[in-house]
């Protein structure tokens, strides 16, 4: 690789509202779209909420001969909604599926049934190796009363986890999605501590777009007000996340969004704002070389982070738990009504009554067994997720305790190390 260099990279991220029959003008938007990429002409174009195949098919043949690389990631029962359009060859591309998603007996909200997931590319680029992921987080829906957040922290978790093992190879990180977290939210600063990647709002010298980098802004035909009514600027769920190994340096060009409506057409490509990012990849300078040590002070964010995470999971987990014995109560009472119900019947005592109750009391009892087995299941992923921060913390108290000298690696800048290992 020449000492001079660089990439630049154009980037599209947009979550499009592509539920069959519910979202509003579907087919016209998806029709502008495929326009707006091709004239626009990205590097990638990362999108979520594509619910129908047949949508990704008319992308897929529309976008052809500007992005002749393409795939759909599959999962769920409606499916991720996760596609990804690219200019350059794919390499390799694999999924994971979040362990947790939500309630299935929730069936207004629907995110149960579509497998939420993170998808990765490997892309190879002037010599770099690219490894590019799509996400989409379980939606929030009630903030105040908010009973899918230990779900969450678990996915944002598992997202980072997924990214840090998958991406040791890489020269470029890359994430961009509906994360449903705040700038704030805790899924969003564990993410962040974890991978150590950066927001391009954030980095950016050269934002175009609504304030505070609102990305459902009420300006939107398509967006609820009642959802914003607490946040009169909007907010920022949407995001571009990237980093890049030791020796080299990634930098957020410009950055612009969508403001409520497309740029040529006027009318809005979703109920979202679309992302569009420059990112520039060069050797890094002097200046911006990463420290290959990093003290207490800059270890504490992560411990803190961690901490909370922990707490967050094991409340979740004691609730999973606490629904499970619940389950297991009305399973028991309904196996003792049925063995009443046959004993009455055999001996011929109000037949009628017994026969009457016996299907009732079956489907009490299969009900109660799905959610028993349901939350055990819940139980468990949160446990296991638990688990897993309970060891890292252990670890970067370990460090944090020893000192900069002897941390081991794997704790903030963990990339860097595997990297240099390897090389």
């Amino acid at each position: 690789m020449k000492p001079n260099f660089s990439l630049r990279l154009r980037v599209f991220n947009l979550n499009c509202w592509g539920i069959p029959y519910l979202s509003k003008h579907r087919a016209d938007r998806v029709k502008r779209l495929g326009d707006f990429l091709n004239r626009e002409s990205f590097d990638l174009a990362l999108l979520e909420e594509v619910w129908s195949e047949q949508d990704f098919q008319y992308l897929r043949q529309k976008l052809l001969p500007t992005y002749p690389a393409a795939h759909y990631f599959r999962s769920g029962i409606i499916g991720s909604g996760l596609c990804v359009f690219s200019k350059h060859p794919i390499q390799e591309f694999t999924q994971h599926v979040f362990t947790l998603n939500g309630y299935p007996y929730m069936i207004h909200h629907g995110d149960w049934f579509c497998g939420k997931a993170v998808g990765l590319l490997v892309l190879r680029l002037g010599g770099l190796v690219l490894n590019a992921y799509v996400t989409h987080l379980h939606a929030e829906y009630n903030r105040q009363k908010d009973i899918y957040l230990a779900h969450r922290v678990a996915q944002a978790w598992e997202l980072a986890q997924f990214i840090h093992h998958t991406s040791k190879k890489a020269d470029v990180v890359l994430l961009c999605g509906d994360l449903n977290l705040h700038p704030k939210d805790l899924g969003c600063r564990l993410l962040k501590e974890w991978t150590g990647l950066q927001d391009a709002y954030l980095e950016t010298r050269d934002f175009k777009g609504p304030e505070e980098g609102c990305t459902m802004v009420p300006q939107n035909c398509y967006v609820n007000r009642q959802e914003l009514e607490q946040f009169p600027l909007g907010i920022r769920i949407d995001y571009v996340l990237y980093k890049a190994v030791s020796g080299l340096y990634i930098s957020c060009k410009t950055l612009r969004t969508t403001t409520g409506h497309e740029p040529h057409s006027g009318s809005p490509l979703s109920d979202h704002e679309a992302l569009m990012a420059t990112l520039c990849v060069r050797h890094s300078p002097p200046q911006h070389n990463p420290s290959p040590t990093h003290g207490p002070a800059e270890r504490s964010p992560l411990i803190s982070v961690l901490r909370e995470a922990w707490t967050e999971l094991d409340q979740g987990m004691a609730q999973g738990r606490w629904w499970a014995t619940i389950a297991g109560y009305v399973i028991g009472l309904g196996l003792l009504l049925l063995a009443l119900l046959c004993a009455l019947a055999a001996r011929g005592e109000i037949m009628e009554v017994a026969v009457l109750l016996w299907t009732p009391s079956v489907g009490l009892v299969l009900a109660a067994g799905a959610f028993y087995l349901f939350h055990v299941q819940e139980a468990k992923g949160l446990c296991r997720a638990r688990a897993e921060l309970q060891h890292v913390l252990g670890r970067a108290r370990e460090a944090q305790d020893l000192g900069p000298e002897s941390q081991p690696a794997g704790l903030l800048g963990q990339q860097e190390g595997d990297r240099a290992e390897e090389q």
